[in-house]
């Protein structure tokens, strides 16, 4: 599969590797590949790019061109200008891992939308066009390619989206990654639950020391 991740931090970085481990024909997509490409030092994209070859570094719109799904794995705040940018053709299914967080108060962060809407909900209203499944952004990066690294698998993968088959395609997708326990929470109104997990997430986080936990629902 053609498949376009938006977004060249930590987390567009282990999903592109990841999907693209699995066979999938991936690309990158950054505001300047040539700048990002240049990066090094502590944010090492460069040195990651260097290491991933079959990995395509190119622009938003380069990247998204021709693409049957795009990853979004920008910023919260980044979200809907960098979408916007990639000019995703209509019909295209776009799996939205990131989260709405503000840390304008410092850490832990807020949320900057929340209860009666959610960022899934916002792209979805702005690109109509697109199929907006939620899912991956209730645990860390690592974990989000590599599930059995933490109790084997053992735990809870959320999916939301208003299109059933978009919805098909992204749980194929997680199966495929080794997730276990895909639980589908409906039309992209989940999204307003499982974002806010992201304040219970944070605490959890300083509390524990680590990032390597996830949720599980018990039944």
């Amino acid at each position: 599969m053609r498949i376009a991740v938006l977004g060249t931090g930590m987390v567009g970085r282990t999903l592109a590797a990841g999907l693209q481990h699995l066979g999938n024909d991936v690309a990158v997509g950054t505001r300047d590949p040539a700048a990002t490409l240049l990066r090094d030092g502590t944010d090492g994209f460069g040195t990651w790019a260097a290491a991933h070859p079959q990995v395509v570094v190119a622009s938003f719109a380069e990247a998204a061109a021709g693409a049957e799904l795009v990853v979004n794995a920008l910023s919260g705040d980044a979200s809907a200008a960098g979408v916007g940018a990639a000019g995703i053709a209509a019909g295209t299914v776009l799996l939205d891992v990131s989260n709405p967080l503000d840390s304008s108060g410092g850490f832990p962060p807020s949320l900057f939308v929340t209860n009666t809407d959610s960022l899934a909900e916002q792209l979805q209203r702005s690109f109509p066009e697109l199929r907006v499944v939620k899912s991956l952004h209730t645990m860390t990066a690592h974990l989000m390619t590599g599930p059995g690294q933490l109790a084997g698998g053992d735990f809870s993968t959320f999916v939301c989206g208003n299109d059933a088959a978009a919805k098909q395609l992204v749980t194929e997708l997680l199966t495929g990654l080794g997730h276990r326990d895909v639980i589908d929470l409906g039309d992209l109104a989940g999204a307003r639950g499982t974002e806010a997990l992201m304040l219970i997430w944070l605490r959890l986080w300083q509390v524990l020391g680590t990032a390597d936990f996830s949720f599980k629902v018990v039944r």
